[in-house]
């Protein structure tokens, strides 16, 4: 085979998988198989797989295979009173979530500041992954205050949605307060729990959510697949009164 032969490699494989040949989740022939397949060396082989990886075409389990990507792109909408579950069912994806990790531990300055507590405070701190027919497409950072939610945690191990645990103490609606939103690479654990390739770019969401009294009651940070999820802003009530103010001219 010619010296760029990984490039003939990647485009059969992307025109298999865009003409439906390989559809989502089918697992591709081994290493060596594809070898014997296209004729071709181990070193052209990989990099043609890595690049279709790195695109979201393909996606490598280690110990498993690789596979056809089947993950679902989401048109994520962000409002007021975003709600994960209504999102998803909202365009046919069944909703899910685990909790990888939990802890009651002393507020740090930004999400004492994102709560209006004082640093130091006891919140609780929940790592969880989100997934989209079974499939991840985020981890999350969330925050709330120990004192003011202490069975958080043992709620949302119940399965309680987030909305389900905030009726529990009586929080009926809530709001969301700010979003904020900016890309980078993802490290090597995000990369694995969201099943994804580590040059794979992810998509970090901080937000802070409040009562309808204008207290927060929520803080998250979410490490959201690129390739997988699109966020779409809703309505000019999400922008900052001061963003939407006219600069006076000078004179």
């Amino acid at each position: 085979m010619v010296r760029d032969s990984w490039r003939a490699i990647r485009d059969r494989l992307s025109d298999e998988i865009a003409s439906g040949m390989l559809t989502p989740g089918t697992q591709l022939p081994t290493e060596p198989e594809l070898c014997r397949m296209f004729e071709a060396g181990r070193h052209s082989v990989r990099r043609a797989v890595t690049a279709l990886a790195i695109e979201g075409k393909l996606r490598i389990e280690q110990g498993r295979g690789t596979f056809v990507e089947a993950a679902p792109k989401l048109n994520y909408h962000v409002g007021r009173r975003t709600r994960f579950r209504q999102n998803l069912l909202s365009q046919g994806f069944e909703p899910g979530d685990e909790t990888i990790a939990e802890d009651i531990v002393p507020a740090s300055a930004w999400v004492a500041e994102a709560l209006r507590l004082h640093e130091g405070a006891p919140v609780h701190q929940l790592l969880q992954r989100s997934l989209a027919n079974g499939v991840p497409i985020s981890l999350g950072f969330t925050f709330q205050c120990a004192t003011r939610f202490p069975d958080w945690a043992k709620l949302r191990r119940q399965g309680l949605s987030i909305t389900e645990a905030y009726h529990a103490y009586g929080i009926t609606d809530y709001m969301r307060n700010s979003t904020s939103v900016h890309s980078r690479r993802a490290r090597e654990e995000e990369a694995k729990l969201l099943q994804q390739h580590i040059e794979q770019p992810v998509l970090v969401v901080r937000k802070v959510d409040i009562d309808m009294d204008g207290v927060p009651i929520g803080h998250s940070e979410g490490i959201w697949a690129a390739s997988r999820v699109q966020f779409v802003f809703d309505g000019a009530e999400n922008i900052p009164i001061r963003s939407r103010r006219r600069r006076r001219k000078t004179k």
